[in-house]
């Protein structure tokens, strides 16, 4: 097609000249310019064709640029809330009936620093046990962020997890103590969990939800984020596809990661080598395939989120 259109232009400039349409060709000239002001001719083994010049970020591949992708673009969303604040906390009628809405927590804006000349490197680490014996640690621990998942534990394990952790996503449920450097990001599934949160920095009353819960925890109460219930849903209908109850929180700090990172490195998700599930700091048995969450789904997403170039994943073993 490009050479047709460049046979029609040279045509079109051709007959200008002849008539000496000096206005015109002003004119064409200017309205090319900026059709094309953001695009670049490129030749490739004989081929032509305009591409972007401006990118989201500054790596090779950003996590972000949905033009390569139609399956990644129609569920991408760069618009959704990812964390509470002041100015998003008022919910729209589907999500607020999705999920109730609660007090804040303190706010501030985040990651809005997105750009061309910024490249954001983030691992998410799971907590499979095909970290064993893998050796990432200091792989892991050269990204920019680096999420970790629960009650994942780093001592005693540097080697093949790394020993950083710049956000700690968690339920009540879930919670463990943390130094004055890291996030604590709250997956808020139910209203008690904010209500948790805020007995937890201050009354320290609540110590059973569902199970037994601790009443304080040792955390930056400046550092502390709060996923939006807008963002759960929107990964539970644009990712998980309605699949299981909720998404789980491995899959929600992945999709997080896309939404505030120029590249994702995944490391501690899906099976051993022999096709075992369980925890690298435990022997329990795990499987991905029953309970609320959509285990095979997400786990299909995934891989599909690496063959279509937005995740790398390391999965521990050749």
């Amino acid at each position: 097609w490009l050479p047709n259109i460049i046979f029609k232009t040279k045509l079109i400039l051709k007959l200008l000249f002849k008539t000496n349409c000096c206005a015109i060709l002003h004119s064409t000239t200017i309205l090319l310019l900026l059709y094309f002001q953001n695009s670049l001719l490129i030749s490739s083994d004989g081929s032509y064709g305009f591409v972007s010049e401006r990118s989201p970020c500054a790596c090779h591949t950003c996590v972000a640029d949905r033009g390569n992708s139609n399956w990644f673009s129609e569920r991408y969303d760069p618009n959704v809330p990812l964390l509470l604040n002041s100015t998003n906390s008022v919910l729209n009628a589907n999500v607020s009936r999705w999920w109730k809405l609660f007090p804040l927590f303190p706010d501030k804006e985040h990651y809005s620093d997105t750009g061309s000349d910024r490249c954001r490197t983030c691992a998410v680490v799971g907590n499979s046990g095909n970290l064993l014996g893998s050796k990432y640690g200091s792989l892991i621990d050269v990204h920019d962020f680096i999420m970790r998942i629960n009650k994942g534990p780093t001592e005693g394990y540097e080697k093949d997890v790394g020993s950083k952790t710049t956000h700690r996503i968690v339920y009540p449920e879930s919670a463990i103590d943390l130094d004055n450097s890291t996030h604590l990001v709250l997956l808020p599934v139910k209203i008690l969990d904010i209500q948790w949160l805020i007995s937890a920095f201050t009354t320290k009353n609540i110590t059973q939800t569902y199970t037994e819960v601790p009443s304080t925890i040792k955390a930056n109460k400046d550092k502390v984020m709060i996923l939006h219930p807008e963002f759960i849903r929107y990964v539970y209908d644009n990712w998980a596809e309605g699949h299981g109850s909720y998404p789980s929180t491995g899959f929600l700090t992945l999709i997080f990661a896309l939404h505030i990172c120029d590249e994702v490195n995944i490391f501690g998700f899906g099976a051993t080598s022999d096709g075992i599930w369980h925890h690298y700091f435990e022997k329990i048995l795990t499987s991905y395939d029953i309970g609320i969450h959509a285990g095979r789904f997400e786990n299909e997403t995934i891989n599909r989120l690496q063959q279509e170039n937005k995740i790398l994943i390391y999965k521990g073993w050749p």
